[in-house]
């Protein structure tokens, strides 16, 4: 496996280039946090146990956790557990400018990896611990991404009412993930005016309520009205559903406001719809849609799928084709840079999904494959100032995987 594989698409090497993290992480949200700042330029160095990271062997909806999310890191494998391998993380830390980690609650105090111990060595460490809850009552409990979407009430909001369902894909642990990035980021910028570190943190379940904002929101506007899950709301929009179309196809579509509904109306040639004053304005068209939706499920139901997609693009009517995870690997605006190759642990290389952002108009590309075990143990240990015979030593004795 090639230590560079560079993309044509990343000519630079991003904005965080000279900054170096240390990686504790497992499952997702930790190493979502991580990808992050890999993808953006910083040498993260994903520190594993000599054996490797548990997450390597996950199978079923796990299986593709560590492939997507250590892409841009280096491995580095060691036991952390004995002396000679607190040492290493000890010396590896005085040049390290970010720490993160989101192992169990004391875990990483009681390796002696904690970040009191770890900013005695190094001040300017920004170190950032990634929990299930922040500070208060819940900070010692242990959380999935899982358990919190059913405290916040994320999964009540998910399912039909009474069938409370997660949703599918980690999107509480990758949000974790993300703002443990952002707090990083604000806390480079309080060091580049202190020169003093911090401790950081990012939890699930606030990220989850912070998600479940907008719906307390709603809560507090119209005391008295229970919140419904989406699959039972009361929409806010008068045209905003899955439709079927003659041939099949489900395809949602939506006109949230009144120039829309006309573009909508015009699109699909029913003028009549567009006058009628009863639907002149998006709270009429809410009112009336107990015989307005059937009247557009007739209507959209007479035109094929490419029909409706090819009509409502070109009105500039918000639209998609109900899809599945296969169809991301050939959409065609995906593949148009979007996309990277990445090799799987198996051998198999595929196209994952890039960081979702541009940078001067460039997207973060692929600069390390997932590291295997230990892969860069050596590399980084002699960047450290050991010797070979001293690597020889520590891999012999199992301390480290090399």
């Amino acid at each position: 496996m090639s230590d560079a594989a560079h993309s044509p698409t990343q000519p630079s090497p991003g904005p965080l280039a000279g900054l170096r993290v240390l990686e504790f992480t497992q499952n997702v949200m930790g190493p979502s946090g991580g990808l992050v700042l890999a993808d953006l330029g910083a040498d993260v160095i994903k520190v594993e146990p000599a054996g490797g990271d548990t997450t390597r062997g996950l199978g079923g909806f796990a299986s593709g956790f560590f492939a997507f999310l250590n892409r841009n890191k280096r491995g580095l494998a060691v036991d952390l557990k004995s002396a000679a391998g607190l040492k290493l993380i000890h010396q590896l830390a005085a040049k390290t400018d970010i720490v993160i980690e989101n192992y169990a609650v004391g875990t990483m105090d009681r390796l002696g990896c904690g970040y009191e111990a770890l900013s005695a060595i190094n001040p300017r460490l920004i170190y950032c611990a990634m929990k299930g809850y922040l500070s208060g009552p819940y900070e010692h409990r242990a959380a999935l991404d899982e358990v919190v979407q059913f405290q916040s009430g994320l999964a009540y909001m998910t399912g039909p009412l009474g069938r409370p369902l997660r949703a599918g894909a980690s999107v509480i642990d990758i949000m974790g993930g993300t703002f443990a990035a952002v707090a990083i980021m604000a806390a480079l910028r309080d060091r580049d005016r202190t020169g003093k570190g911090q401790l950081v943190k990012s939890a699930l379940y606030e990220s989850a309520a912070y998600v479940m904002g907008t719906h307390m929101a709603g809560s507090a506007f119209n005391p008295g009205e229970k919140v419904l899950p989406m699959p039972e709301r009361r929409g806010g929009w008068g045209v905003y559903q899955i439709f079927t179309s003659s041939d099949g196809k489900e395809l949602f579509v939506a006109a949230t406001s009144d120039n829309l509904w006309q573009r909508f109306c015009a699109a699909f040639e029913r003028p009549d719809l567009g006058s009628d004053p009863r639907l002149a304005t998006n709270v009429d068209r809410v009112k009336h849609k107990p015989w307005l939706v059937p009247i557009l499920v007739e209507l959209l139901g007479t035109f094929t799928g490419a029909e409706i997609e090819k009509r409502c693009e070109g009105a500039g009517l918000p639209f998609a084709s109900v899809g599945d995870v296969e169809d991301l690997f050939d959409d065609p605006h995906l593949n148009q840079g979007g996309l990277v190759e990445t090799t799987l642990p198996n051998g198999v290389t595929t196209k994952l999904p890039k960081l979702p952002i541009e940078l001067d108009g460039q997207r973060p590309g692929l600069r390390l494959e997932p590291p295997n075990i230990g892969q860069h143990s050596r590399v980084i240990l002699l960047e450290a100032g050991l010797s070979e015979e001293e690597i020889g030593v520590l891999t012999q004795d199992g301390i480290v995987t090399a």
